[in-house]
């Protein structure tokens, strides 16, 4: 049973060190916090401004309150006091937050994406460019052979 489980345990921490499972918690985490800031840019730096050029309108308080077991709708001045009043609302003002923070951090990525591949793009090139310019052409045989040569490898005739 102990050299079942050393076994295991090895087999885990094998799997645990690759390196594209730890790329991967590394993104996770990064992640993570990206969504927080965003979140926090959504609710304390967009929203506001937002609100208030359409009248005062505080997002986070749009809510609608459905009616208790009687069939009474209360009216409450925020959606911390429904909620504590253990009123059931539908917070489409959240919705909306979570919305804005999608769209924001789906945009985000989109320009991270774009950055990534114009990069790669260009590195190809450079990359394409290096290759063209270590090889020529045999003026005798048509052989591609490496620029430094004097004699071609292929004929064998002398190169300038």
């Amino acid at each position: 049973m102990l050299e079942f489980i050393k076994r295991e345990l090895n087999e885990f921490k094998e799997f645990a060190m690759r390196g594209n499972v730890i790329d991967m918690a590394v993104g996770i985490i990064i992640g993570a916090a990206f969504g927080k800031i965003v979140d926090s840019m959504v609710k304390d730096v967009i929203m506001p401004p937002l609100g208030w050029l359409m009248g005062r309108v505080d997002f986070t308080n749009m809510y609608i309150t459905l009616p208790n077991y009687e069939g009474e709708i209360i009216k409450y001045p925020s959606l911390e006091a429904a909620q504590s009043a253990g009123a059931v609302t539908i917070n489409y003002g959240v919705f909306i937050n979570a919305l804005i923070s999608f769209i924001l951090v789906a945009f985000a990525v989109f320009l991270l994406i774009k950055f990534i591949n114009k990069l790669q793009a260009k590195i190809k090139k450079d990359k394409d460019v290096a290759e063209e310019t270590t090889m020529k052409v045999c003026p005798k045989c048509f052989s591609e052979i490496d620029i430094r040569a004097t004699r071609c490898p292929h004929c064998t005739s002398e190169l300038q």
